[in-house]
């Protein structure tokens, strides 16, 4: 059974998640933190635990959802993975964060690469992928049937959706995506979303103001 903790870091409060079975064994998606306290507020959860971290993945490659990269490869030579498609905003990070008056020298890139229909496996556990554009190409949500649950990154939140005024952002792509990808999974899988509180299924298609019972106004 997938057990799982969120931390929400760095200035936008982006939800990082650690997840981890009874193996020990543990995997992070968008690491998010930012600061040397970040790092260690979450590496000592993982020490508490007695957790040993395998690998990293990100939903996408928003500069606010990859801060950790750097600490991560500092510290423990660990790369990410994520779709092809996010090298774009990892290559154009600094000009990103300029926009929010932050200063950011460099964003790691991934180093190797995820699309739909890959595993990822750690422990006993395994989490399937789909791709899901329209906040951002190369946006991702990872799966637990056996746990349901979906990490949904920028695409849904709870009764809200990723914006779509940034680079390659698209409404109307964005909207497929949940209706024809998230909304087939079942009312009771928990959404777990790069930002704010965690929903269900269920929850967003009766309550989402832009969206109506997984149909389009």
């Amino acid at each position: 059974m997938i057990q799982y903790q969120t931390f929400p870091f760095n200035p936008f409060q982006t939800n990082t998640y650690l997840l981890w079975d009874e193996s020990k064994e543990a995997i992070v998606i968008d690491a998010a933190f930012s600061s040397e306290s970040e790092y260690a507020y979450f590496e000592d959860f993982i020490k508490e635990k007695g957790l040993k971290l395998t690998a990293a993945y990100n939903t996408h490659c928003h500069f606010d959802h990859c801060f950790g990269a750097t600490f991560l490869k500092d510290d423990q030579n660990m790369t990410y993975s994520a779709h092809k498609d996010g090298i774009l905003f990892t290559e154009n990070a600094a000009k990103q964060a300029s926009v929010y008056g932050l200063n950011i020298d460099h964003i790691e890139a991934p180093t190797t690469f995820i699309d739909e229909g890959d595993m990822i496996r750690f422990g006993q556990s395994e989490l399937s992928i789909i791709n899901t554009p329209g906040h951002a190409n190369g946006s991702l949500c990872f799966i637990s049937q056996a746990d349901k649950f979906v990490i949904t990154g920028d695409v849904l939140f709870r009764e809200s959706i990723g914006r779509t005024d940034l680079p390659t952002g698209n409404l109307d792509v964005l909207l497929a995506s949940i209706n024809e990808k998230l909304f087939k999974l079942p009312g009771d899988f928990v959404v777990l979303p790069g930002h704010g509180p965690q929903s269900t299924i269920a929850h967003e298609q009766a309550n989402n103001p832009f969206l109506h019972f997984g149909e389009v106004y």
